[in-house]
């Protein structure tokens, strides 16, 4: 059977998933599935604005450690000693590389790093309904606040209406050369009860450019699926020999040559190059080869930690040296949850101590160190944050949960986030909290903001124009780009 690509704009793909797209080894038909992502990514980029400034395309790729569940930053990276007993951290501060900076007792890999990144302790929003993480989750990964809300307060499923997660943005506008998966999402979805992957969908945009979803299987509770991971839509079915696949090329161009109609109408679709970057991407192996984690000393695993997160940084690491654009690893275990969920409403001292900090202080810490040591860091853009932070008093209600004397509650009127790499300052703190980590006394950056500077890291313009579901034009993003974050 052979498509004729429809109208731009147009949901082409609907009903065949992801996986099945991709599932190319043995079906010509599938093959130029896989070959119409390439084409669409490249025939719908639109021209962009001009942009430039500090840190404009310094960025190859983006690695977006998302913290779902709202990282409490009292107890993690922006400690305060002297105050009342109810907003006190219950762990220490200590002293990091960058003096005059502490982090708390939890975090001693990320305090050996500090000299490689800069924190933001101004992230800071009025939620106006977006006290829910599914709402905060979709504000800050795409740019936009949800149009339909719950009564519960949760936002819808994902709808084709949605606006993009920011990695489908940048993939479509900054589209990769490399015979490489350009977009990769981890471990599992983002989740608040039972609304599951909201804001980590390609949206308007059309299934072409939704993130590859690598979801092993296993719970959240077991930290060794990493080590399970299966590529088999990557693999060629053992009777289909490569050379095999490239003779079927070939006799697909005979038989295009002698189609002259044919050939007129998908001229413009440039099916040869596209089929060829669908092929590339099978044959080479460069996709299958990055997911062998095995292939990593034994010591090295180690150091990031033999866990879900940690082992997510590592392959995260190994993608965008493989070639992918943008890789999101969302926290491994659902935002409104217990055990290492970051959503500590109650038990805090003892799930930040055990279970939380163990995952993602030597994950977070080794990818940045590993990143810098290979030369990468200059190249990659490493984004850490959470949807908002956790009340500066203990056992209150902020949210409508309710709240231990050993718990905190949701908070978007100031948190932190980390940034590092792509010409972004070194030992550097942006922004300041006041006495209490409630409110930022300097420098406040909206998540739109953050946002706005990812996109102008990897060389787009935050105004450049999309054309959503009904064809109406839209901004990627309406913030104000942190040039100060660049050294």
């Amino acid at each position: 059977m052979l498509v004729i690509p429809g109208r731009l704009g147009k949901h082409n793909c609907d009903g065949v998933s992801r996986r099945e797209l991709l599932r190319v080894g043995g079906s010509a038909v599938l093959g130029i599935s896989l070959a119409d992502i390439f084409r669409l990514k490249q025939a719908s980029v639109l021209a962009e604005p001009t942009a430039g400034g500090p840190g404009f395309g310094r960025a190859k790729s983006v690695i977006f450690l998302f913290l779902q569940g709202g990282p409490s930053h009292l107890d993690l990276w922006d400690p305060k000693p002297n105050v009342p007993d109810n907003v006190r951290s219950v762990f220490n501060p200590i002293d990091t590389r960058t003096p005059g900076v502490q982090v708390t007792e939890l975090l001693p890999r990320i305090a050996e790093v500090t000299d490689k990144l800069t924190f933001i302790r101004s992230m800071s929003y009025t939620p106006v309904g977006l006290f829910n993480h599914t709402a905060a989750h979709y504000q800050l990964l795409t740019g936009y606040t949800a149009d339909k809300v719950s009564p519960s307060g949760q936002l819808e499923p994902p709808s084709p209406k949605d606006f993009p997660n920011f990695g489908s943005n940048i993939i479509r506008l900054k589209p990769i050369s490399e015979p490489m998966l350009p977009f990769v999402m981890m471990p599992r979805p983002m989740q608040e009860s039972n609304v599951v992957g909201k804001a980590g969908t390609a949206g308007f945009l059309g299934r072409a450019y939704d993130p590859y979803y690598l979801y092993p299987p296993g719970d959240d509770m077991d930290m060794d699926k990493m080590s399970r991971i299966k590529v088999d839509d990557l693999q060629l079915r053992p009777e289909l020999s490569s050379a095999r696949l490239e003779r079927r090329a070939r006799l697909r161009d005979v038989i295009k040559s002698g189609m002259p109609a044919v050939e007129k109408a998908t001229a413009k679709y440039d099916l040869d190059e596209y089929y060829d970057k669908a092929l590339g991407l099978v044959i080479s192996g460069r996709a299958r080869e990055a997911f062998d984690l095995s292939r990593e000393p034994p010591a090295l695993r180690e150091r990031y930690g033999n866990n879900t997160f940690g082992q997510c940084c590592l392959l995260a690491r190994r993608l965008i040296e493989a070639g992918t654009r943008v890789v999101e690893v969302n926290w491994p275990k659902i935002a409104n949850s217990d055990n290492h969920s970051f959503d500590v409403h109650v038990g805090l001292s003892g799930r930040m101590k055990n279970q939380i900090a163990p995952l993602l202080d030597p994950g977070a810490a080794t990818l940045i160190s590993d990143l810098d040591d290979r030369g990468l860091l200059d190249e990659t853009l490493v984004v850490a944050i959470g949807e908002f932070g956790r009340s500066p008093k203990r056992g209150v209600s902020t949210s409508g949960n309710v709240n231990s004397d050993d718990g905190r509650d949701h908070w978007p009127y100031c948190y932190t986030a980390i940034v590092a790499g792509a010409g972004v300052k070194r030992g550097f703190v942006y922004g300041k909290s006041d006495a209490t980590a409630s409110a930022p006394v300097e420098n406040p950056v909206h998540p739109c903001d953050l946002l706005a500077t990812i996109y102008h890291a990897v060389g787009i313009d935050p105004a450049t124009i999309v054309y959503n579901h009904l064809n109406q034009p839209r901004e990627l993003v309406k913030g104000q780009v942190v040039t100060a974050l660049f050294g």
